[in-house]
């Protein structure tokens, strides 16, 4: 059994800390949204099946004071708290701590590196799915696979992801599955978010087919410029079979924009947007997506 802090209080986090409460961790959630954490520290974690609500125990907290150094994280928030979160973590976290970061898109291990040490920080990649139902309150958007980037004082951790049942698998080099999901998520996350729908509906509409398919060329094209392998020969078809297999999902981004809260896009189109011009490489599709939602965001606060 371990202390595991989870960092984060949106759907990701709630799903890892549920699991791992389940397998007899000690979980504390740390986070920004007052709704969220209160909610935790309440109720604990509620995961929504079919059969109904499920409470596992976890704590709740605002602010890292009154924890003891943290030795074990998981650091689930969106890229845009990234920086401030990791700030406010390095104060508390122990001279062996170890930070894993599972969270979508580009930079995020870089700014944890720069601000906590590369030492401390971990990369991941997870194809693991959650939607937000309520404030501490979670639904499995199905299994996935944790990738991890191979580290030497990952074992605790690793450990108590299998047992509680995630699969895990560590790798020497993580960037062909990051720059794969980044590649599903564009094409999927943003038009989602842009038409309100859930992920398979992208299918049944020959437009929105065409956008997926023109965002995911563009995002391959990147990748392949930068000399990146992905993990599947065909950017269009890997995105068309996700949104197939995840139909019933709400996005995450589409969760961020009902609750008009700041989304990812900068790490996600953005990114495509910056790496596609440090090649050389034209990203219009990637482009008009990010500020579409980045005037959605903003007409959202303002309606």
């Amino acid at each position: 059994m371990a202390d595991i802090l989870i960092v984060g209080s949106g759907a990701m986090a709630l799903l890892f800390g549920a699991r791992l409460a389940a397998s007899n961790h000690n979980i504390t959630l740390f986070g920004s949204w007052q709704e969220g954490i209160e909610a935790v520290k309440k109720n604990g974690i509620l995961m929504e099946d079919d059969q109904g609500l499920k409470r596992f125990p976890a704590r709740g907290v605002t602010n890292l004071s009154d924890t003891d150094p943290v030795k074990f994280a998981l650091f689930l928030v969106k890229s845009w708290q990234t920086e401030g979160t990791a700030k406010k973590l390095a104060s508390r976290l122990d001279p062996d701590g170890i930070v894993l970061t599972l969270q979508n898109g580009m930079g995020n291990v870089e700014i944890l590196s720069r601000i906590l040490g590369n030492r401390h920080a971990v990369q991941g990649v997870t194809t693991c799915g959650a939607t937000l139902i309520g404030p501490g309150i979670v639904r499995s958007g199905g299994e996935g696979i944790i990738s991890i980037q191979a580290h030497s004082r990952l074992d605790h951790l690793i450990a108590a992801l299998k047992v509680s049942g995630f699969s895990v698998r560590e790798v020497e080099d993580l960037a062909g599955l990051v720059w794969s999901k980044l590649i599903i998520n564009v094409a999927i996350n943003p038009i989602t978010a842009l038409l309100n729908v859930n992920n398979g509906q992208l299918l049944d509409d020959h437009s929105s087919k065409q956008i997926m398919g023109r965002a995911a060329r563009e995002a391959g094209a990147v990748a392949r410029a930068l000399g990146i392998v992905l993990n599947y020969e065909d950017p269009v078809s890997a995105a068309e079979a996700v949104a197939y297999a995840t139909a019933n999902n709400i996005s995450s981004m589409l969760q961020d924009i009902r609750r008009g809260a700041p989304t990812e896009i900068d790490a996600l189109c953005g990114a495509v947007v910056r790496a596609g011009r440090s090649v050389n490489i034209e990203t219009p599709v990637n482009e008009i997506m990010m500020y579409l939602i980045k005037a959605r965001e903003s007409l959202g606060r303002t309606s």
